[in-house]
């Protein structure tokens, strides 16, 4: 598994990242990682980050889920069998505790196609 840096300043698209995500009903928080998708135009004009969340929980998959290749795992920096999820979140750059790893540019076109068609974009 690569190593875990301090990521701010350098914060680009494809980043595997750990992150406090706040539960969709706003009544709790967990530590995971995240994808970073937004662009680094974005990252330089704004204080934020958009990120979809990565799950261990591989046995269910729903509308917009990729999941992640065994052979990539490494890469990302992620030990379990994991998905990107269809969850999707902005946070500010600052609350990006540690880079994971890099998703590598086959996966995250593949992810970037999940998400176009759960956005209808």
């Amino acid at each position: 598994m690569p190593s875990t840096t301090s990521l701010s300043p350098n914060l680009s698209r494809g980043d595997v990242v750990l992150v406090q995500f706040v539960f969709a009903d706003e009544k709790g928080v967990k530590r995971r990682p995240g994808l970073i998708l937004s662009s680094d135009a974005y990252h330089r004009g704004r204080q934020e980050a958009v990120l979809a969340a990565i799950t261990s929980n591989t046995a269910r998959s729903l509308i917009g889920d990729y999941r992640i290749e065994d052979a990539d795992l490494d890469a990302c920096g992620l030990p379990l069998p994991s998905t990107v999820t269809g969850i999707l979140r902005t946070i500010k750059q600052d609350m990006i505790a540690l880079r994971l790893g890099r998703m590598p540019e086959p996966a995250l076109r593949e992810v970037s196609a999940h998400l176009r068609h759960n956005l209808a974009l």
